[in-house]
């Protein structure tokens, strides 16, 4: 008893430790911007007026990086398979169900943006004969441009380096697919080679947009003082709405999607949740996934997945199968198409939800990569949907709440891949029913039989070697 008294007392100082970790995060200090910028846009709107540039300089550093990443992410995503024909069904298995996975979220979040109209009514929205002038000057601009032009002009590169120089998204995700399939067809010690240097590039652009991020706060700072100081108040009214609209979708994809999906499969994703949440607190404080994904492995395997399955579709999924981000980007797509007084029709928002279906698997990364992602496609989409007036300011208002949603995408996104982890090993048969029905009803199995042996090398390997960090949100 004696000494549990004199531990106490260093026990007691934990608030001003928890008030220096606080000051450390950087979606605090976004959060303070926010508020700040609130503050100016109401008590000094013409000087917040003046303040947009900081905004713009945020966007403009975010759409330096966004070629790279996307042509990093989607090379090392793709080769990292190896030859599909060697991996064979369990391959094939994989792509398929997070193909099909990321397409419903976007199909998701559009069908959510479209009920709700999170972006109706926005005061910053262009009035009709501004918009019809920009449309005009586009129009003037391309001549009408043909399927055809668009292909060989827009879409298929003329140069290799030409596309990262012009920041032209469609042609660089084409050279990385190109670039992807090719690396894939090496035999594997110099496949392994170019994709480690291709990884070794992408850790330097995660690095880089790790620096632009620490000017996040003085991007959504400029971003709301301008939006508030020129437009008023009620536009807090429509980013509150899309962040309310944004995690009920999500948990409607969770429980109700994901749900009937892991229902099929044989387990439910209440319990689930229930044998992972370990992991998912982890997630919720760091608001990273990246944090949980030796966890995941050992997890995941000693719940009955086998180590195939798992250091195949683990590391993977974290690449392609982001379901939260995928939910975010054609929910903010569309947000800021309304905002900004432009309407999609069912047609431009199907081809809107194709280009995502590539343009989502570069999306993962560190914080403000899904920003970076939402920029490039809707930049590439086209000027007449999005002009670069709205754009900008839609992108503005969008990273002033990113991180309000990030625990959101995290965690959509990371039970989107454990749950399918253990859909896929079920489809490949390659799961252990009995175990992971006795994981489900009692967790604390697996939790001590990770706690009790660490992950060795070997099952680390995949997720070392071949894994984009996620987003943390992301």
């Amino acid at each position: 008893m004696s000494h549990i008294g004199v531990t106490m007392p260093h026990d007691q100082p934990s608030s001003p430790s928890a008030v220096r970790r606080l000051l450390t995060k950087l979606w605090f200090w976004i959060l303070v911007a926010i508020t700040a910028g609130i503050i100016v846009g109401f008590t000094a709107p013409g000087t917040a007026k003046e303040l947009k540039w900081l905004a713009d300089a945020f966007i403009q550093l975010i759409k330096t990086v966004a070629a790279p990443v996307i042509f990093c992410t989607v090379v090392v995503g793709v080769a990292s398979l190896g030859n599909l024909r060697k991996v064979g069904k369990l391959a094939g298995i994989t792509l398929v169900y997070f193909f099909v996975a990321t397409t419903v979220c976007l199909a998701l979040g559009l069908l959510a943006a479209n009920l709700v109209k999170p972006g109706a009514g926005f005061a910053g929205a262009p009035s009709t004969s501004a918009l019809k002038t920009a449309q005009a000057d586009l129009t003037q601009g391309t001549g009408g441009t043909s399927a055809v032009h668009f292909v060989t002009d827009d879409v298929l590169p003329k140069s290799f380096l030409q596309p990262f120089v012009d920041n032209a998204i469609l042609p660089v995700l084409v050279l990385a697919i190109l670039f992807a399939c090719a690396t894939s067809l090496l035999a594997p010690p110099l496949r392994a080679r170019v994709i480690s240097g291709v990884e070794s590039i992408s850790k330097v652009v995660f690095g880089i947009i790790r620096i632009v991020m620490f000017a996040a706060p003085l991007g959504a700072f400029g971003g709301m003082a301008y939006t508030v100081g020129q437009f008023g108040g009620a536009t807090l009214k429509n980013l509150g709405v899309l962040m309310v609209t944004f995690w009920a979708t999500c948990a409607i994809f969770v429980f109700v999607i994901l749900g009937v999906v892991t229902r099929v499969s044989g387990f439910s994703i209440f319990k689930f949740i229930r044998m992972i949440k370990d992991e998912l607190l982890i997630v919720l404080g760091t608001s990273s996934s990246e944090t949980v994904l030796p966890r995941f492995l050992a997890k995941l395997e000693s719940a009955g997945a086998s180590r195939r399955v798992v250091s195949l579709t683990v590391p993977t999924g974290y690449s392609f199968n982001l379901d939260g981000t995928c939910i975010y980007l054609t929910m903010a797509a569309l947000f800021i198409a309304q905002a900004g007084g432009t309407h999609l029709p069912l047609g431009a928002q199907l081809g809107l939800l194709g280009l995502m279906v590539l343009m989502s698997k570069g999306a993962a990364g560190v914080s403000g990569a899904s920003v970076v992602t939402l920029a490039a496609s809707l930049q590439a989409f086209g000027p007449e949907f999005f002009p670069p007036a709205t754009l900008a300011i839609g992108i503005a208002l969008v990273v002033g709440i990113d991180r309000v949603m990030s625990e959101g995408k995290a965690l959509t996104s990371i039970i989107g891949v454990s749950a399918g982890t253990m859909v896929i090993a079920k489809l490949a048969g390659e799961r252990d029913d009995e175990r992971f029905h006795a994981a489900l009803n009692d967790p604390s199995i697996v939790r001590d039989a990770i706690e009790r042996e660490p992950l060795d090398d070997e099952a680390t390997a995949p997720a070392t070697e071949h894994s984009r960090e996620p987003e943390p949100v992301l």
